[in-house]
């Protein structure tokens, strides 16, 4: 709901209740403002607390009472008949009112355990790695639920500064253990392996056991879509990329231009060996100074307008000149939300690193 929706939506119950005044007033006696005044607690009771929600309540049983006995000069029997139905209603909104802020609180506990188990898994990187400017972000479709199986991490290492922006299939609980399982194999052989290729070997071995562990799993249910990354020190070495199944990452020059960064063979994802095997090979590529490599997860690229057109970042972002990583990663949460409206169907996890001028 927009700003000035939510201001109209708080200010309802007021209305309705200068409505059912007004009404009784400019309409005959056999016209009844009963359901203005009835309908004014049960608007309050999601939008207000309690204490709100009562006085609203009291306030649409007085109003009642003064239309019926003194406006109208109803009989007793009219007067009891109407003014009851309003009290009705209105303890029925102060119960409706108590559900609601159970539940309220229900939500923000899950959150709040989501979020602790969000930053244990995906900890905010630093600002700085290995001489990079870094950014990260996660953004969950659902509110109630701020984790899943869209997974990033980054680290310096012997070898440069490794990445991975992975998305694992599933939902639920499922997906978060084989989140942790990718993020762990990933930090430990990023640290001790000499190539990107060994460092999916051994993601690809890490998810196998995974497999075997947790039985009634096939692989085509606990397959891993990845994109690992590798910038060595030395800047006049390659970029070198190794793509599983993943959304191509985006190398933006400081200028504005842009590339896809295509994998020159495409290969299955992590955890799918078994079904077709060949041997892992990274693509290398110039990163230049003062350019910015995105990775992303498809809840980027599957965002859909009203129309149902998928999201492209290739397009939305070429031409378009960015001062970091968190501003990259600003600029593409506002523009995919526009896109969407704000419905999301998955989550998006986003990673920026930009190799500074001067490096």
């Amino acid at each position: 709901m927009s700003p000035l929706g939510r201001r109209l939506a708080r200010w309802l119950p007021a209305i309705l209740i200068a409505a059912g005044l007004l009404f009784d007033i400019g309409t005959p006696p056999r016209y009844t403002a009963s359901p203005f005044f009835s309908a004014a607690p049960l608007v309050a009771a999601p939008l207000y607390s309690l204490r709100t929600t009562a006085i609203t309540a009291v306030t649409a049983v007085a109003g009642e009472l003064w239309v019926v006995t003194y406006h109208r000069g109803a009989t007793v029997n009219e007067t009891v008949a109407e003014a009851s139905t309003v009290f009705v209603v209105a303890v029925l909104a102060l119960g409706i009112n108590r559900v609601v802020r159970l539940s309220d609180a229900q939500l923000a506990s899950v959150r709040d355990v989501s979020e602790a188990a969000q930053r244990a898994l995906l900890p905010t990187p630093p600002a700085r790695i290995g001489g990079l400017a870094v950014g990260a972000r996660y953004v969950a479709a659902r509110a109630d639920a701020r984790i899943g199986g869209d997974l990033y991490a980054v680290q310096d290492t012997p070898h440069g500064v490794r990445m991975i922006v992975g998305d694992v299939r599933g939902k639920g609980l499922e997906a978060v253990e084989a989140a942790v399982v990718v993020i762990g194999a990933f930090r430990e052989a990023a640290e001790q392996e000499a190539t990107l290729e060994a460092v999916a070997g051994r993601l690809e071995r890490a998810l196998q056991r995974e497999g075997g562990r947790r039985e009634g799993i096939d692989q085509f249910e606990g397959f891993t879509t990845a994109l690992l990354a590798e910038v060595p020190a030395d800047e006049r070495a390659a970029l070198r990329v190794l793509n599983r199944g993943h959304p191509a990452p985006l190398l933006i020059g400081p200028d504005g231009g842009l590339r896809e960064l295509t994998p020159a063979s495409h290969a299955l994802p992590l955890g799918m060996s078994d079904v077709a095997g060949w041997p892992d090979r990274a693509d290398e590529t110039f990163f230049p100074a003062g350019s910015l490599l995105l990775l992303f997860t498809d809840g980027v690229t599957e965002a859909r307008d009203r129309m149902g057109e998928f999201y492209d970042p290739a397009a939305r972002l070429r031409g378009r000149r960015f001062t970091g990583p968190d501003d990259l990663l600003d600029a593409l949460v506002e523009d995919v939300a526009r896109h969407s409206g704000g419905a999301s169907a998955d989550d998006m996890a986003l990673l920026a690193v930009r190799r500074p001028l001067g490096a």
